[in-house]
């Protein structure tokens, strides 16, 4: 840990904006000008639009990743949680991974915690649910589903066979849609290598409260990518929610009943709950209260932006909506991070009148549904260009691809993409990897003895054997 006493630039998270935002500062500043420390529970970043191509094996796992000491050699990075932050001494509580915690003083605060995934007291729900907010997930969705095929595969018995061919998935916006489309893909190509499965026998459902699917692409393109996931197979009930799923047997709010070994939860996401602990103005959801400039409401020293700040849209008020708020994706954090960085600078230097205001226009969304399928929306001033299909999959791949962070990462997308265009997927299950060192504990593990009493036949014929010989 530093001892330094110059000013302290504390960032607490190392998600998107975080990571960005340190970058911006360690560009803008001097030599020694300020310490930079960016704290995480994680050691890297997670490019969260990757994740369902990851679960399908379209990118390797470690290419959706950034590692947050090799892309910031000069912030100091901690492996840890911030559990608490007293705002009037400007010290926050940092709780490692290993030992105990200890005081962190800060001159500049950075909040960038992102978002966790918004779930309900639904029964049976945090046994049986799988999420997709991190690279863990991902990488666990997909040996999971393939160790369902395995399963059905080999079994004789039907009930068994039929739930593990089940898969249900909770939320119809960017992360549900783009998720289901990506494994249903990964799991008809797999279907090609079992004599027992084939992609007849699975069963795909969709669920979602809301009345369409993919939102943040209109209603035209949103009909689209629904009338394309029915012609897939895959069932979309909207309008409905999940109201149990104990030990598997999900029940919807229309009275549908099925059992699934498989049930994703991608039901939209909220402000990580740990800011409640800050001494922070919050939102009536949650955020972070920002000013367009991005620092906190109240506290010219702090700054928020991202998922978990309540950023106002100054394009959209300019167009007389007064409650416009910035969307939580990829495209505003990325800004955001950008500008937030200019103004921390601007803090430290003391140049007050050259904080910046945050105003971005939207340009846009792009999904991809799967292997050379996709939806996307382009806004070009006041005109919307819709695009679907095969080239609307080529802006969503291209896009991401020049957002994700460093050129290291591009390069290696670019090229898990390339070789994916003349080698077959990779349809392999590690489910092992869940319990890596099960079968090494079981092999090392003392062999059981047999209790004294319950000697086996042949021990007792020696026995009498050698007390024949001593008389």
């Amino acid at each position: 840990m530093s001892t330094t006493e110059r000013p302290r630039i504390l960032v607490v998270g190392g998600g998107y904006v975080g990571l960005y935002a340190a970058r911006r500062i360690l560009k803008k500043m001097r030599y020694a000008e300020a310490t930079v420390t960016v704290v995480d529970p994680r050691s890297y970043m997670t490019y969260q639009p990757f994740l369902p191509e990851a679960a399908a094996g379209s990118i390797s796992p470690r290419h959706v990743v950034v590692p947050l000491r090799r892309v910031l050699p000069k912030a100091e990075v901690l492996t840890g949680r911030v559990t608490t932050i007293d705002q009037d001494r400007k010290v926050a509580t940092v709780a490692p991974l290993v030992g105990e915690a200890y005081e962190l003083p800060f001159d500049y605060l950075v909040i960038a915690m992102g978002a966790v995934s918004r779930t309900f007291p639904i029964p049976g729900l945090a046994e049986n649910g799988i999420g997709m907010k991190g690279i863990e997930e991902a990488i666990g969705l997909r040996n999971h589903v393939l160790e369902q095929l395995d399963k059905a595969d080999s079994t004789t018995d039907e009930e068994i066979r039929r739930k593990a061919l089940t898969f249900v998935f909770v939320g119809g916006g960017f992360a549900g849609a783009e998720t289901i489309g990506e494994v249903e893909d990964m799991a008809r190509d797999a279907a090609k290598h079992y004599r027992n499965v084939k992609r007849e026998d699975m069963r795909f459902l969709l669920v979602d409260v809301a009345d369409r699917v993919l939102p943040e692409v209109g209603p035209k393109l949103g009909e689209y990518g629904r009338q394309h996931l029915l012609s897939r197979g895959i069932e979309v009930i909207l309008g409905e929610s999940m109201k149990s799923c104990v030990d598997g047997h999900v029940v919807l709010s229309n009275g549908v009943e099925v059992d699934a070994n498989t049930i994703v939860w991608t039901a939209g996401v909220k402000p990580n709950p740990a800011l409640a602990r800050f001494g922070l103005p919050l939102g009536p959801r949650g955020h972070v209260d920002t000013l367009p400039t991005l620092q906190i409401n109240g506290m010219p020293y702090a700054f928020a932006a991202g998922d978990n700040a309540q950023v106002p849209d100054l394009v959209g008020r300019a167009n007389g909506n007064e409650n416009a708020w910035c969307p939580p994706n990829a495209q505003h954090a990325l800004r955001q991070a950008k500008v937030l960085g200019d103004n921390v600078v601007a803090a430290l230097r003391g140049f007050e009148a050259g904080q910046k205001e945050y105003k971005h226009a939207n340009k846009g969304a792009v999904a991809g549904l799967g292997l050379h399928k996709g939806v996307a929306m382009i806004v070009m001033g006041k005109m919307k260009i819709k695009l679907k299909g095969r080239l609307a999959w080529y802006m969503h791949r291209g896009y991401h691809g020049l957002a994700m962070p460093t050129w290291n990462r591009k390069i290696r997308i670019f090229a898990d993409w390339t070789l994916g265009m003349f080698l077959k997927r990779e349809v392999v299950s590690l489910g092992a990897m869940e319990n890596p060192r099960e079968e090494f504990y079981e092999a090392a593990k003392p062999a059981p003895q047999a209790p004294k009493g319950d000697a086996k036949p042949s021990d007792k014929k020696a026995d009498t054997d050698s007390k024949a010989k001593a008389s």
